[in-house]
């Protein structure tokens, strides 16, 4: 047999009307209907690097820099910066003025509390109970001396020593505010005379008020503390408190501070046992306590004590002392 006879299909011409198809070529894939109407299969990734464009090509978004419109500003729109500009300077002046208020609040406030809350209550507290030291006392315990402070109530004192202290020191102790003028005027004149030692016009209010609160250094501005401490304490304190603080704060040499610590070491008794004539050796020795001894008098003391007697006599007599003493109240 033939291959002609084999295949006979192969020899039959195509029908008339029916559609020619190619034959398929070699190594030709068959057509698939299923996968023609599929979609193709992406591309194969590219295995060269990510793609750049070269600077020359424009960049995908447009251009980087897009140019606002421009307007004419309305009349709104300045009105309301002015407003802003005008809110803005108010706002800054405000805060200006609140530091500045500030600042003296806080100024005022300090001077408030160191010139008035801190001397009133220093001294208020003084009314009532003695101090345990002056500056006067740590000053002399420095220097090496024995500090001895017996502070007794005014009750506890001899009347006489009240007497002595007030012909010597303040004759107007009772009469006046803090301040006896016309003994500060009569030191004043004396001193410009250049005559012997220098005088103080200095009442007991204002050596209370120096030795209490202040330091010994003569200089203006301890005087204008002693000034300010002693209308203090005659506004707060009565004038027997007064007194009674003068008494057992004065020094009296040797490291003896207050009328009873003189007493026991001068006169070996106590202070309400002095007589009249050691309460006159006591206070003639006040201006100096540390140059004059009231137990061992040279001529100075032992004149100003007769002299001092004679002045006691005369304030006891005249009630001269009756803000202190009830005895010495006249009628």
């Amino acid at each position: 047999m033939s291959p002609d006879e084999e295949n006979p299909e192969r020899d039959e011409p195509p029908q008339q009307g029916a559609p020619q198809t190619p034959p398929p070529q070699e190594n030709e894939p068959l057509y698939d209907p299923v996968e023609a109407t599929s979609e193709p299969p992406p591309p194969p990734p590219p295995s060269s690097p990510r793609y750049e464009p070269p600077p020359s090509e424009e960049p995908l978004f447009g251009e980087a820099d897009i140019p606002l419109p421009q307007r004419e500003p309305r009349r709104s729109d300045r009105q309301r910066a002015r407003d802003t500009r005008t809110n803005l300077d108010l706002d800054l002046n405000r805060i200006k003025r609140t530091k500045r208020f500030g600042l003296i609040n806080t100024f005022l406030a300090v001077i408030f509390i160191a010139f008035v809350l801190i001397p009133v209550t220093w001294a208020g507290a003084y009314l009532f109970f003695d101090p345990p030291a002056t500056i006067l006392m740590m000053q002399r315990a420095a220097e090496g001396q024995t500090i001895r402070h017996y502070p007794v109530p005014l009750e506890r004192i001899s009347p006489h020593v009240v007497r002595a202290v007030i012909a010597a020191e303040d004759g107007n102790f009772c009469t006046h505010d803090g301040f006896d003028v016309e003994a500060i005027q009569r030191a004043l004149e004396a001193n410009q005379r250049g005559r012997g030692p220098i005088r103080g016009g200095s009442t007991v209010s204002q050596q209370t008020a120096k030795n209490l609160f202040l330091w010994p250094e003569r200089s203006w501005v301890r005087k204008g503390f002693e000034t300010y401490f002693t209308a203090l304490i005659e506004f707060m304190w009565p004038k027997e408190r007064i007194m009674e603080a003068y008494l057992n704060a004065a020094e009296w040499g040797d490291g003896n501070f207050g009328i009873e610590a003189a007493a026991r070491a001068r006169f070996g008794v106590s202070a309400d046992e002095l007589t009249p004539l050691q309460a006159a050796r006591l206070a003639a020795v006040l201006p100096n306590p540390n140059r004059w001894r009231a137990d061992q008098p040279g001529p100075y003391v032992r004149s100003r004590s007769a002299m001092l007697v004679g002045r006691a006599r005369v304030v006891r007599n005249e009630g001269l002392a009756g803000c202190v003493l009830e005895s010495d109240v006249r009628n």
